[in-house]
């Protein structure tokens, strides 16, 4: 679908990820034919467990990234790929056919230079689906991907100047603003795909609750600069906890 020539490089960040990343990359082979030109690029960000073993098994080519950030570790994915498109998907995230498919119609089309999918949980209690309904609800309307599941075109994420290292958490959404302006002035757009939401993992609610993680929103919504530049202030992302 998105042509024969045309490559995406699928970029996926790992941290400690023995336990999720089989079944995330399963999903990814299983769904990636959709594309007739494609790469798997696992970033290793400095791992304590078998997650680079477990990539490279799976026939992903793995780097490697020292410092513990998401973002550093999807712009090193990003400088390791060679395709014409990058799609970063997390190590908890489960893809499927279909939403592979959409997105390869997308890029087939050449409307938009970047966008990224509704999510959806396996079984999750009703107050993590809440949330989430409204995050879907919130991405749709201002065209902001979640960190889950993105796609780009290269030279689109080249001149955006990939995800800001001064962040450790919402750096898609500030990639995505900057993003915004690129597709203004190549009188391009963005898109939030829905028809078939990705599946993703609710164990940030069930390991942290419902009280950290309120605490973490307030802290976002009342004191973004200091929160989201702080490792320690986003150590749920940090930590290990898996």
């Amino acid at each position: 679908m998105a042509g024969p020539t045309l490559k995406v490089s699928i970029i996926v960040p790992a941290f400690n990820e023995e336990r999720l990343l089989q079944p995330c990359l399963d999903a990814i082979r299983n769904s990636a034919g959709v594309f007739e030109n494609h790469e798997l690029v696992v970033c290793d960000n400095n791992s304590t467990d078998r997650t680079a073993e477990i990539a490279r098994a799976a026939g992903a080519r793995v780097v490697f990234e020292p410092v513990n950030q998401i973002s550093r570790a999807r712009n090193a994915g990003a400088a390791a790929a060679s395709g014409e498109w990058l799609m970063f998907v997390d190590a908890d995230s489960f893809p499927s056919r279909e939403l592979f498919a959409d997105v390869a119609r997308e890029i087939a089309a050449g409307r938009s230079i970047a966008g990224g999918s509704t999510v959806a949980f396996g079984n999750a209690d009703l107050a993590p689906r809440m949330v989430l309904a409204a995050w879907n609800l919130v991405s749709r309307m201002t065209k902001w991907a979640a960190g889950s599941f993105m796609f780009c075109e290269t030279a689109a994420f080249r001149r955006a100047g990939g995800f800001s290292e001064e962040l450790y958490a919402s750096e898609e959404i500030e990639l995505f603003r900057r993003l915004k302006r690129i597709a203004r002035k190549d009188g391009r757009g963005m898109v939030i795909l829905h028809r078939h939401p990705l599946l993703t993992s609710d164990r940030k609610a069930r390991l942290y609750g419902r009280g950290e993680m309120g605490w973490f929103i307030l802290k976002t919504i009342f004191a973004p600069r200091r929160t989201l530049r702080s490792r320690e202030a986003c150590y749920s992302w940090y930590d290990g906890r898996r």
